[in-house]
């Protein structure tokens, strides 16, 4: 099973980390794994790329887990408000894709938000 866990802080999402394998399909056929690997890239690259925002990552090719912080969403890391909104709102599109996801392949992923210090 694939865990996602999404931070946020004072409400805003700003990171997440994603642990384990979802299990649903053998090793390069699992389709829920690489529509899992292509959503981080698109959120990782549309931060970076798109909003010309720092994001750190950590991606551990032995386990797959990955770690994603976007700090520019949050208002001690980014001045301007629409770019704060813009890469926090990719995150937190990230999240409900990820509950609407969890409602089929509840075996195989799961979600959870906690609020928590920058982390």
């Amino acid at each position: 099973m694939t865990k996602v866990t999404f931070y946020k802080s004072n409400g805003v999402f700003y990171a997440f980390e994603e642990t384990g394998h979802t299990g649903y399909g053998e090793a390069g056929d699992d389709v829920l794994c690489a529509a899992l690997s292509a959503m981080t890239m698109l959120i990782i690259n549309a931060i970076e790329i798109s909003y010309a925002s720092d994001v750190q990552y950590i991606i551990d090719e032995k386990t797959t887990d990955i770690k994603v912080i976007a700090r520019g969403a949050l208002p001690a890391y980014e001045d301007d408000d629409a770019k704060r909104y813009a890469v926090s709102g990719l995150i937190q599109a990230y999240f409900f894709q990820l509950n609407d996801l969890v409602e089929e392949y509840y075996d195989y992923l799961s979600v959870e938000e906690v609020e928590a210090l920058i982390v």
